[in-house]
């Protein structure tokens, strides 16, 4: 069956970076686009990354544009999120997700909290 498992999260003060992983299992992951979401305490969840599968092309919210990278690991059946100049507002659960067919699969989600 399909499982995704996200790590790397934790506590940062803001500035600091985080880089988070999310290896999958259950399905051919090359086949698949691969998007990162959060969603904070109070808030709806928010789409924050998407890479297509072959890693040639990547969009984000304008809220991380330019902080944050996604990238993968085909061999490794992993997708990262690096995430850089982090602010408070970035505070949320990241979960990884894949869309199969007309299915989304999600993964337990790994908690960041930016605080000084």
């Amino acid at each position: 069956q399909v499982q995704l498992v996200e790590s790397g999260g934790g506590l940062v003060q803001p500035g600091g970076s985080l880089r988070l992983s999310c290896v999958a299992s259950g399905f051919t992951f090359s086949n698949y686009r691969m998007t990162w979401y959060r969603q904070a305490p109070g808030k709806e969840r928010e789409l924050v990354a998407s890479i297509t599968n072959d890693g040639g092309g990547a969009g984000y919210a304008d809220s991380v544009k330019g902080r944050f990278t996604i990238s993968r690991d085909n061999d490794k059946n992993t997708v990262y999120l690096l995430m850089n100049s982090l602010k408070p507002e970035d505070t949320a659960v990241y979960c990884c997700n894949v869309l199969r067919y007309t299915r989304n699969y999600w993964g337990q989600g790994t908690q960041v909290t930016v605080s000084s």
